[in-house]
């Protein structure tokens, strides 16, 4: 069921609400969260779908917030919010309000989304596009407990990693880290299979890819072993290589949905690691509510650390069976750790570190 109200309030869209529910029967609230996307009319739709796939895990009232470019001055003095009610089959097992803002108010959408959070209930804002370098500090991030930005849709995505980090505040997580969640399963529990000292560490993927360079600095803060970061033509992710005294551990995946991991004195073993969607990374970030101390770890430990370690941007990779291997950077400092929670979460990987 859908309700169009043309230049609203807030009040109206609380009471079109409660009338939609009650038309289809189901006058009860049995929402979890409320979930606030933060978009332009470009990415509205990908972001309504996937945060209605995700609703079928976390049945979520989904505000979704998109201001209006004015043209000509005479509009931008002009305030008028007009908004899209849906409930039913319309939004997955929850509700959506579309909120098109146009005018001053484009400048005070928190006090257009506030007065329509669920009570009692924790806030989500997740910005697709055009995140801003603080969201902590955004008017409408001040509103919630965690803050979903994605730096893979950036024009600089590298560098807005190091943006990042300066800004961090607990509660921001970022989707590039989400998406790289089966990766960092799969090493761990190959290193808890083994009783090896890592000595080195390569990280293969796509050149302008956050979720590369946030894999590498996992490893180097958790392992505090050199981590070499190599380019190769995709897509994503297509191999982790870690070195150590008893041999090469190497999860290569190079069609993007199926890779193999080969663990030195063990037969090859084939494993799923697709590249997942927005809808199953939005729902993995909505299962948690509490700061990802692990994500900040990694984070803080710096883009440039990385580079330099490295001795630079590492060169293009000719072809992937070439043969040809970079030198080895000089051994790092050891790295302080975080605290005592997050060495329990890495413990696998911790545990093959110290052997």
């Amino acid at each position: 069921m859908k309700t169009d109200l043309t230049d609203t309030t807030a009040s109206k869209i609380n009471k079109a609400l409660v009338k939609a529910r009650r038309a289809i029967g189901t006058p009860a609230v049995g929402m979890v969260l409320t979930l606030v996307i933060v978009t332009d009319e470009e990415n509205a739709y990908d972001a309504l779908k996937a945060a209605g796939d995700a609703s079928r895990e976390h049945p979520s009232r989904t505000l979704v917030v998109i201001k209006r470019v004015s043209r000509s001055p005479r509009d931008r003095t002009q305030s008028r919010l007009d908004a899209e009610v849906r409930v039913g089959a319309d939004a997955g097992t929850g509700e959506t309000v579309v909120l098109r803002l146009h005018g001053e108010v484009v400048d005070h959408a928190q006090s257009v989304v506030l007065p329509l959070l669920l009570p009692d209930a924790p806030v989500v804002v997740w910005w697709p596009v055009n995140a801003p370098l603080d969201p902590a500090n955004d008017p409408l991030g001040a509103l919630a407990q965690r803050r979903v930005t994605d730096t893979y849709a950036c024009e600089q995505p590298v560098k807005e990693l190091a943006a990042r980090a300066d800004a961090y505040t607990p509660g921001d997580t970022d989707l590039s880290w989400t998406r790289i969640t089966p990766w960092r399963s799969m090493l761990a529990a190959a290193l808890d299979q083994v009783a090896c000292q890592v000595q080195g560490v390569e990280v293969e993927g796509e050149e302008f890819n956050p979720s590369c360079e946030l894999l590498a600095m996992w490893l180097a803060d958790r392992l505090d072993v050199p981590v070499r970061r190599t380019r190769s033509a995709g897509p994503g992710l297509t191999a982790v290589r870690m070195d150590t005294d008893c041999g090469p551990i190497v999860l290569d995946r190079a069609d993007g949905s199926l890779a193999t991991l080969a663990i030195q004195g063990q037969p090859k073993r084939a494993v799923a690691l697709k590249r997942r969607d927005t809808a199953e990374l939005i729902a993995e970030e909505l299962r948690r509510l509490d700061p990802d101390d692990t994500y900040a770890s990694a984070l803080r430990y710096g883009v440039e650390r990385l580079k330099q370690e490295n001795g630079g941007d590492a060169p293009a990779k000719g072809a992937r069976n070439s043969g040809e291997r970079e030198a080895v950077p000089a051994p790092v400092k050891s790295v302080a750790k975080g605290p005592a929670a997050e060495a329990a979460a890495e413990a696998p990987v911790k545990k093959a570190a110290a052997k």
